[in-house]
């Protein structure tokens, strides 16, 4: 980058070292601005926030209303202790948290999770996360490799799945995620999404039903089907992440009382007005905390669950004035 800076401007004096430096401190710096529903419009550098250390088991999220950082508190922070914020996805195991930040951050974290790396509740949740679904798909165990390497074993049920046949899945579900991708950047969206579904189908093979990669097929699939208006299959779909969502993220996180947003709207959309209430009330515990009250998008979903409340009392009160008029009628008969 600094190179390229350095053919464009073709000054004499420029400091190559000097604009390679800033470049560093600026990708290590920099947060991306978001809009309520955390969608990326833009980069900004904000000399307070970057003070801020991280942890993958954060007291305080980061939010955006429009230009300004806000830190919010997910828990109660005793005077003197230290806010801390994620600078990373922290659904994923301890080494694939460890290598993001050490390939971005360029540090090693110590956190409260990080510390547990190698212990056996470390170990399961990276099985479960990252690892594979055991050969008896009824049973929700997860495997560990077994003492002679030739395969994995279930730690709940005690039945050995194949390395080789692990092996051969994952190897084309590779295959079709390289070509998923030619296939989206072709702009070609109906094979896209039949690619992801049988992507989905081997991943359930494969994967733990609280795979991290299996969410994120989900979570594109969902997408897929929400630019397509095919909303019914959408919510199917959101509501498959959500246990996911559940496990992988703390109670007060925004994806999660995002992904709940998100079911609430279809729920509504498709006339399951109790459902909608449910999936919406939980959103609002969760974003009123991560993103305030005052805000225009907290505001409008507050809204929408008033009006949602409404519907389902007109609803009630109307199917209690039609079953008096019925017994009214069937007494006179």
């Amino acid at each position: 980058m600094a190179s390229l800076v350095n053919l464009i401007l073709q000054w004499p004096e420029i400091n190559m070292k000097e604009i390679a430096e800033n470049f560093s401190k600026f990708a290590c710096n920099a947060h991306t601005i978001c809009d309520g529903e955390l969608r990326p419009l833009g980069t900004g550098l904000y000399p307070v926030i970057s003070i801020i250390n991280h942890s993958c088991l954060p007291n305080s999220v980061l939010v955006f209303e429009g230009r300004l950082a806000v830190v919010r508190a997910v828990q109660h922070i005793t005077q003197g202790a230290e806010v801390l914020i994620s600078y990373i996805d922290t659904a994923g195991s301890t080494m694939t948290r460890q290598k993001a930040l050490t390939e971005q951050y360029l540090f090693t974290c110590t956190c409260p999770r990080c510390i547990k790396a190698g212990q056996s509740d470390d170990i399961q949740e990276s099985a479960i996360l990252e690892g594979y679904q055991c050969k008896d798909y009824q049973c929700n165990g997860f495997l560990l490799r077994s003492s002679d390497g030739k395969g994995f074993i279930c730690q709940r049920c005690g039945v050995v799945r194949d390395k080789e046949e692990i092996r051969k899945i994952a190897s084309e579900v590779k295959s079709m995620l390289d070509t998923v991708l030619m296939s989206s950047s072709a702009g070609n969206h109906q094979e896209t999404f039949f690619m992801y579904q049988k992507i989905e189908t081997l991943q359930r093979k494969l994967c733990h039903p609280f795979s991290i990669s299996l969410m994120q097929t989900c979570e594109k699939l969902l997408e897929i089907l929400m630019e397509q208006q095919n909303w019914r299959e959408a919510l199917a779909y959101c509501r498959l992440t959500i246990p996911v969502y559940q496990r992988v993220y703390p109670g007060f996180h925004p994806l999660l009382g995002l992904q709940y947003y998100t079911c609430g709207k279809l729920e509504w959309f498709l006339g399951d007005t109790d459902g909608a209430i449910e999936s919406l009330t939980r959103a609002v515990d969760i974003l009123k905390i991560t993103h305030g009250t005052n805000t225009p998008f907290i505001k409008d979903l507050l809204l929408k669950l008033e009006e949602a409340r409404a519907e389902a009392s007109y609803k009630l009160s109307s199917k209690d004035e039609y079953q008096g008029l019925s017994y009214t009628s069937l007494r006179h008969s």
